[in-house]
């Protein structure tokens, strides 16, 4: 790739950075300095016969600034120490056999490393991988290891976009758990983030504010400026990098929405192209898109979107809440819901009563397997500010109701890690930042839940280590139940419903919380709520998978009639 460093066959390595901000670049090994041959649009480069796989590695910028490397492959020191050069080939792999699986197979789980086991490392992962085989699970979905400045963090503050984090291992044991996954069957998927930087550790704006624009802001500052060349080739080959060098099977790219180029082509549409060129259809690409552009997602584009519309219906179904983004579902959360389930978005085009402007593209001609479904995920959880899962919310009878929906419709579902066995700790948000930037995070967190009394002085400090312990899984309170449950429904879904392809669905309602939905040759009757509902023409064959008669309160009914 042409960013960061490359490991020469010959011996010695080659050393690239791009600085067009900087007059005069400098390699510093240990306690030497070597000068960076200045090349055309901002390229510095040289080859160090001395250095090779191990070698810790900084550039000087100016003769005063010391900055790692922006392509580094490793940062055992974090974001403000060396980087490590890494030989790409280093690692031997023995998933030679792995060819994928179909999109049609996804069943995702989300796990964030640091808290899914004790160890809070890739190993640790490896460790579980049988048991969420045996659950049912198709691929698991790490969120974010670019890495973060200090020990702990969600990973959306990463400011190294080639460097997975060093909490959680090194490259190499990065690598070992995607050999593990695919020897056990399963894809990996990635969480990536190309919207902004995180607050620490960034220093391309002292040698490269090319990477930066200020015609648009975003949340977290200047945007970043997809339309200079050389800053869209760094993400693009990114994008590559994750899914060639480490093998994973796709890519989830978080809030895109927030990514804006004007460029005659979407960088998101180059980034695709790019992936379909190398990898043909074997790889999986997944948007997170609060604007619901359906243009992006489809056949020959990207497989899927986090559907947010249905999570949302889903949840107001669940616990009647209506603050905030659930009172533009709140009026009629079940037709919503069945809307999502058949077309896709809730809202293509239409005026949300949330933010009062229109919201969405049409998605109704798309197929079910362009939406992946969830009823709970990092964000849903973690922005609460006591990080509550949905089962500490609702109760028992109504999830598993609503979990028969999302678990046997044809759309991929996803599941958040631990919620198979009704777990009950919270996910909260936290980080590790220091100084000024930690009280301003933490006073930040205050600001957010104001408006509620009792949150003012009790939520959880976001910088404290008792907080990231709250979250680290409890694997000894996996209740059987819930399993057994999940379990059931995720061996009906994989007999009679990955196997099939499905369109775009149609739907009826039943009555106000009740409604039917077909795809083809698969139906589904449901009451989402307390009261009966009559439902007339019911299939005359024996149900799929039934909890009680059409039409009773918290009842689904599925049928497949060929």
């Amino acid at each position: 790739m042409p960013f960061g460093v490359e490991v020469l066959a010959q011996g010695g390595v080659r050393f690239r950075l791009w600085a067009p901000g900087a007059q005069k670049a400098e390699l510093n090994i240990g306690t030497r300095f070597v000068s960076l041959h200045a090349n055309r649009d901002g390229w510095f480069e040289h080859v160090e016969p001395q250095a090779g796989p191990g070698t810790l590695y900084r550039y000087r910028i100016d003769g005063e600034l010391l900055v790692p490397d922006p392509a580094s492959r490793f940062q055992p020191r974090d974001v403000d120490g060396p980087s490590e050069v890494i030989d790409p080939q280093g690692y031997k792999w023995s998933d030679h056999a792995w060819s994928g699986r179909p999109w049609s197979e996804a069943v995702i789980y989300e796990l964030h490393v640091g808290t899914f086991t004790a160890e809070g490392t890739y190993s640790g992962v490896s460790k579980k991988l049988k048991q969420l085989v045996d659950l049912g699970i198709t691929a698991i979905e790490l969120m974010p290891l670019a890495d973060f400045a200090g020990r702990r963090n969600w990973g959306y503050d990463g400011v190294l976009p080639y460097a997975p984090d060093s909490a959680y291992g090194r490259p190499e044991d990065l690598k070992a758990l995607v050999d593990a996954a695919h020897a056990a069957g399963l894809m990996v998927l990635l969480d990536v983030v190309y919207n902004h930087f995180g607050p620490k550790g960034n220093y391309l704006p002292r040698y490269a504010p090319q990477f930066f624009t200020e015609r648009h802001n975003t949340p977290w500052g200047a945007a970043i400026d997809y339309t200079n060349s050389s800053v869209r080739e760094f993400f693009i080959h990114n994008v590559l990098y994750w899914l060639e060098e480490y093998r994973f099977d796709g890519l989830r790219f978080d809030a895109v929405h927030a990514i804006i180029d004007e460029s005659p082509k979407h960088v998101l549409t180059e980034i695709q192209e790019s992936v379909k060129a190398k990898f043909s259809s074997s790889k999986h690409l997944v948007l997170e898109n609060d604007a619901n552009q359906a243009r992006f997602i489809g056949p020959g584009r990207y497989a899927a979107q986090w559907n947010d519309d249905s999570h949302h219906a889903y949840h107001v179904l669940a616990t009647g809440e209506s603050d905030g983004y659930y009172g533009a579902y709140a009026d009629s959360p079940a037709k919503h819901l069945a809307r999502c389930l058949a077309e896709g978005f809730a809202y293509q085009g239409e005026v949300s009563p949330f933010s009062n402007e229109a919201r969405g593209e049409p998605s109704a001609h798309l197929p079910p397997s362009c939406f992946v479904e969830f009823l709970q995920n990092h964000d849903q959880i973690g922005n609460r500010a006591f990080g509550e899962r949905i089962i500490q919310l609702s109760d028992e009878r109504i999830l598993k109701t609503l979990t028969a929906i999302q678990l046997l419709a044809p759309s991929p579902p996803l599941l958040f890690m631990g919620e198979e066995w009704g777990c009950r700790q919270p996910f909260l948000f936290f980080c590790d930042f220091e100084g000024e930037l930690g009280e301003a995070v933490r006073n930040g967190r205050r600001e957010e839940f104001k408006r509620f009394a009792s949150f003012k002085s009790s939520i959880p400090d976001p910088l404290a280590e008792s907080t990231f312990r709250q979250c680290v899984l409890d694997w000894a309170k996996r209740d059987a139940g819930w399993v057994a449950h999940y379990k059931k429904l995720l061996q009906l879904r994989a007999r009679a419903i990955a196997p099939r392809n499905f369109g775009p669905g149609k739907y009826r309602m039943l009555g106000e919380r009740a409604f039917e939905v077909k795809w083809g040759a698969l139906t589904l009757i449901a009451n989402c709520g307390d009261a009966p509902a009559p439902v007339k023409d019911i299939p005359g064959m024996k149900p799929l998978w039934s909890n009680g008669a059409p039409g009773a309160p918290w009842s689904v009914s599925w049928w497949l009639t060929a």
